[in-house]
């Protein structure tokens, strides 16, 4: 079968859509899959998702352990591996 060059399967739309969501996309690519979004159910919904996904992650309250917590965390963590080795 002959690739279009305009055309895209539903695979690479999805990896189009995955590199909008980290700004890694081309202008042309961006365009293929925009006309993919216009007659594939299945790329629409992955696209909206991955835009909600995105979102969610910007708007996000991330609370963080500071250095020394994670360092006193990992300590711990060897400490109860050891015994049970």
């Amino acid at each position: 079968m002959k690739k279009s060059f305009l055309f895209i399967s539903c695979d690479e739309a999805k990896h189009i859509c995955d590199k909008v969501q980290y700004g890694e996309a081309t202008k042309w690519e961006i365009f293929k899959l925009r006309i993919r979004r216009c007659y594939c159910r299945i790329t629409k919904n992955y696209n909206n998702k991955n835009i909600k996904l995105t979102e969610a992650i910007k708007d996000g309250k991330i609370d963080c352990l500071k250095s020394e917590e994670r360092n006193r965390l990992k300590k711990q963590f060897e400490e109860e591996l050891a015994k049970h080795e």
